[in-house]
Order: structure tokens, then sequence, then C-alpha cells
């Protein structure tokens, strides 16, 4: 619970640490020592740290009345822990919480005092704001993070629904696990606060039953509500195309996005962010040149990745034999995956790999003769392919880009 809040009202509460740092501010405009005392007219904050602990026996009589009293230098010798000026109280709602008191002549400090008064209660205001803010983007952080790391064995479900309640979400919604990786486009650039990359990515996904916080530095978690248009497939890629477009040409930053399949509850949010953290891990190995992933576009790498990497260094070594050592294996492995992506058609193949058809035909027969295989059987083709995908995966894991 946040200490600058009273937890029954939901009012502010003068803190020690809030009334020093409203005291300075307000000395530092007005050229005057202020003195900041709590409801028993204890010193909390003022200019001259001498005075902090103290007794302002003037402050009793305001707190009890609720009106502001002048005390001259006569009146003020005859108080404990007053000097000359003005004391007023300070007020949220109808409570008197606390004076604020500024020293000096009364005539003179009198003109002051009301401005004082309420911009103190306005500081007071914002501090209590601000802190509240602070609070619910903690919360939403500890949402996500509880989100990412469930384990059923550990963790109540229902409790992690009772926590998306508290944040005004609805948690038997569906919702699509979109996750940011960012990183700055220029080393030498100023560092980008993680509100403001935030705030441009509330901006995008800003649907009410969105959440969207900090997992770890650099790396931002949405959950996604997947209704109405957002439903379309290649939506949610859209928006998150937009969102790196615009985080570049704002912030000047290089990121990289995946969107995992809808799920509903606090299991169904997880399984979709397992999801998006594997797009977003072997994404970039199978399809180099994009920004986005989206884990219905990459099951098939999934798959392959879950098996134990001695399990797939074996099935690629049965099926592709002698062709990884080839120099120009990239080559060939290109056009093993385009071939089976391309349906096993020789003119959209060769357009899908922007060459000749004779030279596609070339390459095949290559393929056959060093493997053995009769590469033009879509069964011993989509073997090759699958191997080719898993060569990709055990390339990119030795190089560190995948784990």
């Amino acid at each position: 619970m946040d200490p600058s809040i009273d937890p029954m009202s939901g009012r502010p509460v003068l803190t020690p640490e809030l009334a020093q740092e409203i005291a300075q501010d307000i000395g530092r405009i007005t050229g005057f020592n202020v003195l900041i005392t709590d409801p028993a007219a204890v010193v909390i904050g003022c200019g001259d740290l001498e005075r902090v602990g103290t007794v302002h026996e003037a402050s009793l009589e305001v707190v009890r009345t609720g009106r502001p009293a002048t005390h001259t230098a006569q009146q003020a010798g005859r108080m404990r822990g007053v000097r000359p000026g003005m004391s007023l109280p300070i007020t949220v709602g109808e409570e008197v919480i606390g004076t604020v008191c500024l020293t000096g002549v009364p005539a003179e400090v009198h003109r002051f005092g009301l401005v004082v008064r309420r911009q103190t209660e306005i500081l007071l205001e914002e501090a209590a704001l601000l802190r509240s803010r602070l609070l619910h983007e903690r919360a939403v952080d500890d949402f996500v993070r509880d989100i990412a790391l469930y384990d059923p064995e550990v963790v109540d479900a229902g409790a992690v629904d009772a926590r998306a309640v508290e944040l005004g979400l609805a948690p038997g919604l569906a919702r699509a696990a979109v996750l940011l990786e960012v990183s700055q486009a220029d080393e030498g650039a100023a560092a980008v606060s993680r509100i403001t990359v935030l705030r441009t990515v509330r901006e995008v996904f800003r649907d009410r039953q969105d959440v969207a916080g900090v997992q770890a530095a650099g790396r931002y978690v949405v959950l996604a509500a997947a209704h109405g248009e957002r439903t379309a497939p290649g939506r949610l890629a859209d928006a998150c195309g937009h969102l790196l477009s615009l985080l570049y040409d704002r912030h000047g930053l290089d990121g990289r996005m995946a969107v995992g399949e809808p799920g509903a509850g606090t299991t169904g949010m997880h399984h979709s962010y397992r999801d998006a953290a594997t797009a977003l891990r072997t994404g970039p190995a199978v399809f180099p040149g994009d920004r986005v992933f989206t884990a219905a576009d990459l099951r098939i790498p999934h798959l392959l990745g879950a098996a134990p990497r001695q399990a797939r260094a074996r099935f690629a070594d049965a099926a592709l034999g002698e062709l990884p050592g080839q120099p120009d294996w990239p080559t060939l492995r290109e056009t093993l995956i385009g071939w089976a992506e391309g349906g096993f058609h020789l003119v959209r193949v060769a357009e899908r790999l922007h060459i000749h058809r004779n030279t596609l035909l070339y390459r095949l027969e290559k393929i056959g003769k060093l493997s053995g295989r009769q590469v033009r059987e879509p069964a011993q083709a989509i073997e090759m392919y699958l191997a080719c995908l898993t060569d990709i995966l055990q390339e990119s894991a030795t190089q560190g880009k995948v784990r």
C-alpha cells in the first residue's frame, strides 16, 4: 500500500518525505521559510531542518478550528516552537490533515498565505496521483509477468484472474500475447524511458481491454483483446508493423515483435505468451528479413524446435545426408524450402525463388544426385523440407540466435 494514500478513504496523506519535498519547493518559489506539520502539530517538513520533529504549538489551534492564524513576534514568544508569521490548515475534502506555516512579518506573509495553502494542497494531490499511477503501472507489470511465468503447480489461476479484475479486465475474454523487443538504433543516442515506450505502445493497442506492461529491460508484453475486427487474420500483425514504425520514427528504436494465438483466462493467455516467445526466438532464423512474426506462421518450426536437440540432429543427418557439407548448401537449402512451400510447382517455385525454370530443374537434379532421394516425390521432399528447417534452427542455436 502506498504510504501517501489512506487505505480507507483513498485520500492523500502527508508523509514526512512528501512534506519535506513540498516545503522546499514552496520555499524556493516564495522566498519564505516554509514549515509543514502533521495534525498533532509536529513539524514534518521545513526549510530549516533543525525544526523537523519539534512541536509548532500555534498549529494545534489551526488544526482544531480549520482557520488560518497569524502570530506576531510577541504572540510567537509565548508559544513553543513558533516564530512570527502565519499558519494555515491543509485540507483534503473536509478534513484538516496538517498545516503549512510561513515565517516572516505577518503583514508581509498574509498576502501569500492563501496562495501557499492552495499550492500545498495541489502539490499534495498531484503527488498522491503520481504515486497512484506508479502503483497501477507496477500492478500491470506484475500481472503480465504473472501470465508469462504462470505455473499451475505453483499459482492458482483464480488468483491471477482476480488481479485481472482489479485492473478492470474481463478475465474470460480471449487475448493474444504480443511481445516487443526494442533496442537503440543508434548506440550513441540518449536512452528512451520505458514510460515513453509504453505510451506509444498504448497508442496503438488502445482497446479498453488491452493491457501493456514491462517484462524486462527492453522487453514489453501486450495482452491484446481478440474481439471484433481483431479476429481477422493479420490485423494484430499489421498493428505491430505500425507500432514498430512509430517507435523508430519517434524514438529511434529498432524492434521486432511476435504475436501468439488468442487464449482465454490465465491458462489461455499463458499459452499465447509461450507461443509468442517461441515465435520471437525462431522467427528471425526462419524469416530473417521480417520484423513481425506470428505463432500461426511458425507452427512447424515450433514443433521441430520442441524436439530434443540430438533427435533433431539425427533427423536432419538422415534426411539430408552429405548435402549440408556442400559449398553451395545455403542455396540448395533455399531451393528445397521454396520447392515445398511453392507446392512442388515448377513455374510457381521458380518465380518464388526469382530464378529461371531451367535453373530450378538443375538444382533439383543436383540435390537428387547428392542425396540419393527422389526430391520430386512429395513425401520425400516434405521430409527434406522439415530437415532444412531443422538445420536452420540448429544453425541459429549454434550462433546464439535461438535458445
